[in-house]
């Protein structure tokens, strides 16, 4: 296997710097959600979506109910792509964009 990204059309972006170390800066309630995640978040990208979703919101649960919410508009959005509109994930997209 050449590398283990997987089969996904998410965009990918080179890394500059060390990830773990950033990772490690993170608060404690970031660091277990990216451990419990269904995506490879970057530091910097779940940091930043979830510093917009706390301003929005005021609080820390709303903003990690933000974050799920995101997370599983980009799995729908991924899981239509690969598998086809047919696919559980795939339909969790439909009805997000119909509430």
């Amino acid at each position: 296997m050449p590398n283990n990204k997987g089969r996904t059309t998410l965009k990918r972006k080179k890394r500059a710097g060390n990830p773990m170390a950033e990772y490690d800066q993170l608060p404690q309630i970031l660091r277990q959600w990216v451990a419990e995640g269904m995506l490879p978040w970057r530091a910097k990208s779940v940091q930043s979506a979830y510093e917009k979703a706390l301003v929005r919101t005021g609080d820390e649960r709303e903003a990690l109910k933000e974050l799920n919410a995101l997370q599983m508009t980009l799995v729908a959005k991924d899981a239509a792509r690969i598998w086809g509109a047919d696919h559980p994930h795939a339909n969790r997209l439909k009805n997000v964009v119909n509430a």
